[in-house]
């Protein structure tokens, strides 16, 4: 089975009265600590008056963040075509690619903010037909062919080439899509990769059953392919290590968030305000995926959200990239947490660490993992006695884990599970990926 891949959607969504050098500083921090946790991707997104989405420009936030990060690949999420002459976006695309040394993430979209068209002064009925028009301007011009020219009612391209091609042989793009067939209809035209925005709402979530198959009846028609692996579903959650924790440090951020910016700000039809941040939070995230009640972020444990993960395959069909959009709703030391504070990197004195504390009774600090000898170094106790990330270890518990289970734990605790752990998959042959991946072996 193909490895479902993991993400971060970063709009951003900062309360508006913080401090913007704050919020792009501790946003470049955000991406350097999911960088070191193996998050496979990190999007950021171009807004220009709402408020709370601070980034006019997602190139900017890659072009930094990529002296910041390593291996985890960058994102437009999403360049609002219809905002820039296509020619300057291409030049911005390979230059970037350069940058982030094959990193780049092509995506693209009509403009979602009614409030950013009129301010550019764009009639929004105009702008998913020249997100289609800009898209084959763009790609011609990434493919290196030969100089052409292109008259349009809104820009003029004469005897047009790149200067330079992008490092990948082809950059991978992706195609914004909300609730209407326009967004998948245009992915299956272009032969691109799909991120489904539109699944953070309860409409969005019912409307993803049938959402692909109008990507694929398109590029039937234009004579594309297009692939699962590459559809991206994008949901909001936090996750604690109980419900109740989670529950607790979610509900006044989300709250605010609902009631200042999907409220306020969107004027979202139909959502109302709440009084009550437990109402808020049981109209959010209180039903499941495929109840009656959907629900459109999950707050409780990562368990809970390997659950919903599992209930969103079922209704879809199958996706190959799993989002998770940033907010604010709880506090940043909450948020990290949830994340994790630390990844199996080297210790600065040469020996290896499983995570930055593992939680060793009556031990404080970071302590070393002697991988070989399957403890940690210099004390004795015996992993299965540990606790990772407060939550006792999986085989002390007596429990038989998938592999795409401890991976999620590992994820959501920062690599915070002892050696041991690896010994609770519920087949040996899946112990070798996952050391392989969250366990790197002492240098020999």
């Amino acid at each position: 089975m193909t490895r479902l891949e993991f993400g971060a959607f970063l709009a951003p969504h900062h309360p508006i009265g913080e401090h913007p050098t704050l919020m792009f500083q501790r946003d470049l921090e955000f991406a350097a600590h999911l960088d070191r946790l193996g998050f496979d991707e990190l999007w950021f997104g171009e807004h220009h008056s709402s408020g709370w989405e601070t980034s006019a420009s997602p190139e900017l936030m890659i072009a930094a963040a990529a002296e910041r990060t390593e291996r985890i690949r960058l994102g437009t999420g999403v360049i609002s075509l219809p905002y820039h002459h296509p020619f300057n976006v291409a030049q911005r695309l390979v230059q970037l690619d350069h940058l982030t040394r094959g990193r780049l993430i092509f995506g693209s979209g009509p403009g979602a903010l009614p409030s950013d068209a009129h301010t550019f002064g764009i009639d929004p009925m105009t702008q998913r037909d020249r997100q289609d028009e800009a898209m084959g301007v763009i790609n011609r011009l990434l493919r290196g062919e030969e100089r052409f020219t292109h008259e349009s009612d809104w820009f003029t391209l004469r005897d047009a080439r790149l200067q330079i091609l992008p490092l990948q042989a082809e950059i991978p793009q992706a195609t914004a899509s909300i609730l209407s067939p326009s967004g998948m209809t245009l992915a299956g035209k272009h032969g691109t990769g799909v991120l489904s925005i539109g699944s953070m709402s309860t409409d969005g979530l019912q409307a993803l059953p049938t959402q692909w198959g109008f990507a694929e009846a398109a590029a039937a028609e234009h004579g594309q392919v297009v692939d699962r692996a590459d559809w991206r579903v994008v949901m909001s959650w936090h996750l604690a290590e109980t419900r109740e924790d989670a529950r607790r440090q979610a509900r006044d951020g989300m709250q605010r968030w609902h009631n200042e910016y999907i409220v306020g700000t969107l004027q979202r039809p139909g959502a109302v305000a709440y009084d009550d941040p437990d109402e808020a939070l049981e109209q959010i995230s209180g039903g499941t995926i495929t109840s009656s009640t959907t629900t459109s972020a999950v707050v409780g444990t990562p368990d809970d959200l390997v659950a919903a993960i599992r209930q969103v395959i079922e209704v879809t069909g199958g996706f190959g990239k799993f989002i998770g959009f940033a907010h604010d709703w709880a506090n940043r030391e909450d948020t990290l947490q949830l994340l994790g504070s630390g990844s199996p990197l080297r210790d600065p004195g040469g020996e290896w660490t499983c995570c930055q504390s593992p939680r060793l009774p009556g031990v404080r600090g970071r302590q070393p993992w002697d991988l070989r000898a399957g403890r940690p170094g210099g004390h004795g106790e015996d992993p299965a006695e540990s606790r990772c990330s407060g939550r006792p270890c999986p085989r002390r518990e007596g429990l038989k884990l998938s592999s795409d289970q401890l991976a999620l734990r590992l994820c959501a605790s920062g690599g915070r599970v002892c050696p041991a752990a690896v010994s609770c998959l519920a087949s040996s042959r899946e112990a070798a990926p996952v050391r392989r991946r969250y366990m790197a072996a002492p240098a020999g």
